[in-house]
C-alpha cells in the first residue's frame, strides 16, 4: 500500500458504526472497508512509516488473541509498548481474546518499573506484552531486579501477522472489561479503573455527536496511548468513525512542537487533542523560530483541549499566533474528562466560540462566584468546558454533607451515564465511594461518580475551580495550586509549562505555602536561582496576595510527573517533606 502525503479523498460512506464493542466495530470495518486507510505511524513525527488497513489489522489482532490464549487465559495482561502500531494490533488482539488489558509506559529507571510491577500484581497478572526491542532492553537492564521476578515479557511483534485457518474471536459483551485504565495518582498504589466496551461505545458517541467525524475526518494525534485521551482520541474514535488515524510520538512532538501542527496541515487533519500546555509550547515555538511556510490549519474542526486547567490567555495567543494559517477560534473546544468516565464528561459544541468568565478572585477563594464584567486587578479568567452530552449528567454536589448545589455555587463535580466506568479493579470499597454516590435527599436521581473535582455551573456549562484535595487554605480562604503554579511559571521567561508544584505544608503550628520550581541550564546560567525565587516571590504575592514561604529552585527533570505529563504535587510535597529535592545552585551552568 502506498501512502500519499497529501490530504486524502476519503470514502462518502464512513460514519460511526452500530456496534456495541470495538471488536464489533473491526469486524464491521475490515468486512465494509478492508483496503481503507485505519492507522499510519509518523517516523520521527514526519515521514509516515508503519501503516494497517481495517484488513491487516483485524488478521494482526486475531493472530495475537490466538497467541494469547496460550499465556493469559482470558484474565489480564499488561500493554507495556512504545509509540507505535504493534500497541494497536495487540490491544485489539486482548479485546479478541477477552483479555483485560493495562497499558503503561516504557519504563527507563527502577522507579517506572516499580510501577509497572505494582500494575501488574493489582491486575493479577504475570504476563506483560511488548515489542522484542524493549524485551531484549529490560533484561539487560533489569535482568537481575527482583521487580522482574515471575514476569513473563512476550513480544508480540514475533508473532504470525495471520491467525490459523477458520480462526473466530469469541462473542465479547458490552458488560465485558475492554482496558483497565491505571490512574497515575499522586499519591498511593496506582488504581485500575474498569472501561468496559459499553463505557468506550458510549464516550465515542457522545464525542462524535457533538464533535461529528465526517467523510472527510482525519485524526492526528501525539499524545500517549497509555493515557485516557490518547487512547480515545488516538485509537478508539477513528475506528469506530472509520476514519485514518495519524500517530507520532509523544517524544516527536516534544522535541519540535511545530511537528504537531504541520501532521495536522499535510494530512488535513480535522480533529486533535491535546492538553493547555501543547497549545502553549506551540505558540512559545512559534515566537522564537516563526512556523513553516505553507501551514495550511483550515481543515481543523476541533481542536480538543483538556485533561488540565484550560487558560484563557493560552487560548487567545493560540488563535492569534496561528489565525494567519487559517486557524479559527470556534475550532478550540475546551473539554473536562477523567479515565473514571471513559473520559469526556463535558464539552464546548463545534463551531461556537470558547466560553470565559471573569470572577472574582475572593469571592471565589471562598467557594462562592461573583461575576465581573471583564479583566481587572481582581479578575480571574475561567475558561468554560461545555456541558454533558447525550446521557451523562453533570451535578455539583456540597462535598461534605453531599447537598446538591445551584448553579453558580462552587461543589464538588458529580458525573452519571453511560459512560462512568465500572469501577477499580479489585477495590469494592472504594469503587462504592467513587463510583456510586447519593446525592443527598434525592435518591431516585441514582448514583454518580464522585470526581474530586472543585467547579460550579453556569448557565449549563461547566467550569473547573480546582482539585479537593489540591486546595491551599489560607485564613479561610481557598487558593488553587494551579493558579499559584501559573503565576510562578510566568514570573521568569524561559519556564516550560508544567514546571512548578505548589503545595502547602503543615508543621503542627503554621501552614507554609512551599512552590517548586524547574529551571534549565540556560535560566539558570542567564537569571540564576536566586533572583528566579524572588521573582516567584513577587509574582505570586502580586497576583494572589500569597506570601511564598519556601522556593525551591530544581534542574529540569527533577519534578515528579505523571505519564501524561501533570506535575504529581502530592509526590512533590513528599519529596519535600523528605529533603531528597536537591536545590539548583545560584547560578548553576549543569
Amino acid at each position: 500500500m502506498t501512502l500519499q502525503d497529501t490530504k486524502d479523498t476519503k470514502a462518502p460512506l464512513r460514519q460511526v458504526v452500530a456496534a456495541d464493542t470495538l471488536p464489533d466495530a473491526l469486524l464491521v470495518r475490515s468486512a465494509e472497508q478492508p483496503d481503507e486507510l485505519a492507522y499510519v505511524f509518523l517516523t520521527d513525527g514526519e515521514r509516515p512509516g508503519d501503516a494497517l488497513t481495517y484488513r491487516q489489522l483485524d488478521q494482526a489482532a486475531r493472530a495475537r488473541a490466538d497467541a494469547l490464549n496460550a499465556v493469559a487465559h482470558g484474565g489480564t495482561a499488561i500493554l507495556m509498548y512504545p509509540a507505535g502500531l504493534e500497541f494497536i494490533r495487540s490491544l485489539l488482539g486482548c479485546m479478541y481474546a477477552k483479555v483485560a488489558g493495562a497499558p503503561v509506559p516504557v519504563p527507563t529507571r527502577d522507579r517506572g518499573l516499580e510501577r509497572v510491577r505494582k500494575i501488574a500484581d493489582d491486575a493479577g497478572t504475570t504476563v506483560v506484552l511488548t515489542v522484542q526491542e524493549v524485551r531484549d532492553d529490560l533484561l539487560a537492564r533489569f535482568g537481575g531486579s527482583p521487580l522482574l521476578d515471575g514476569l513473563d515479557l512476550v513480544a508480540t511483534d514475533t508473532m504470525p501477522d495471520a491467525p490459523p485457518a477458520g480462526w473466530q474471536p469469541p462473542h465479547v459483551a458490552s458488560t465485558d472489561i475492554a482496558l483497565l485504565q491505571y490512574t497515575s495518582g499522586s499519591t498511593g498504589d496506582p488504581k485500575g479503573v474498569m472501561v468496559t466496551h459499553g463505557n468506550f461505545s458510549a464516550n465515542v458517541r457522545e464525542t462524535d455527536g457533538l464533535w461529528p467525524c465526517d467523510p472527510d475526518g482525519v485524526l492526528v494525534s501525539w499524545l500517549p496511548h497509555f493515557h485516557d485521551m490518547g487512547m480515545l482520541f488516538g485509537v478508539v474514535m477513528p475506528l469506530w468513525a472509520g476514519v485514518p488515524s495519524y500517530l507520532m510520538a509523544p517524544a516527536a512532538f516534544i522535541r519540535r512542537p511545530s511537528r504537531w501542527l504541520e501532521a495536522i496541515s499535510r494530512f488535513g487533519g480535522t480533529h486533535s487533542a491535546a492538553p493547555n500546555f501543547a497549545y502553549d509550547l506551540c505558540v512559545r515555538e512559534a515566537e522564537q523560530k516563526g512556523f513553516s511556510e505553507g501551514l495550511d490549519l483550515s481543515t481543523w474542526r476541533v481542536a480538543a483541549n483538556g485533561a488540565e486547567p484550560v487558560r484563557w490567555s493560552v487560548i487567545e495567543e493560540f488563535t492569534r499566533t496561528f489565525a494567519s494559517a487559517g486557524f479559527r477560534s470556534r475550532a478550540m473546544c475546551p473539554g473536562y474528562g477523567l479515565a473514571e468516565n471513559t473520559l469526556k464528561s463535558t464539552a464546548s459544541p463545534q463551531e461556537s466560540d470558547p466560553t470565559v468568565l471573569w470572577v472574582a478572585d475572593e469571592a471565589l477563594r471562598e467557594d462562592r462566584v461573583s461575576l465581573l464584567p471583564g479583566p481587572g486587578q481582581e479578575a480571574q479568567p475561567l475558561v468554560g468546558t461545555g456541558g454533558p452530552h447525550g446521557d451523562t449528567r453533570v451535578r455539583i454536589v456540597d462535598p461534605e454533607t453531599r447537598v446538591g448545589l445551584p448553579s453558580g455555587r462552587v461543589g464538588e463535580i458529580w458525573i452519571s451515564g453511560p459512560c462512568v466506568a465500572a469501577g477499580y479493579w479489585g477495590r469494592p470499597r472504594e469503587s462504592a465511594e467513587t463510583f456510586r454516590a447519593e446525592i443527598a435527599g434525592e435518591a431516585d436521581a441514582g448514583a454518580f461518580l464522585r470526581t474530586g473535582d472543585l467547579g460550579f455551573q453556569h448557565e449549563g456549562e461547566l467550569f473547573v475551580t480546582g482539585r479537593i484535595k489540591d486546595v491551599i487554605i489560607r485564613k479561610g480562604r481557598n487558593f488553587y495550586p494551579q493558579d499559584i503554579e501559573l503565576s510562578a511559571e510566568r514570573s521568569c521567561a524561559g519556564l516550560y509549562p508544567n514546571s512548578v508544584a505548589a503545595f502547602s505544608v503543615d508543621d503542627g503550628t503554621t501552614e507554609r505555602l512551599v512552590v517548586v520550581v524547574e529551571a534549565d541550564g540556560r535560566v539558570l546560567r542567564t537569571v540564576g536561582a536566586e533572583l528566579l525565587r524572588e521573582r516567584v516571590v513577587l509574582a505570586v504575592y502580586d497576583r494572589q496576595r500569597l506570601h511564598v514561604d519556601d522556593v525551591v529552585v530544581v534542574r529540569r527533570g527533577s519534578l515528579p510527573k505523571t505519564s501524561s505529563g501533570k506535575v504529581q504535587r502530592r509526590a512533590c510535597r513528599t519529596l519535600y517533606l523528605d529533603g531528597v529535592l536537591a536545590p539548583a545552585g545560584g547560578r548553576d551552568t549543569a
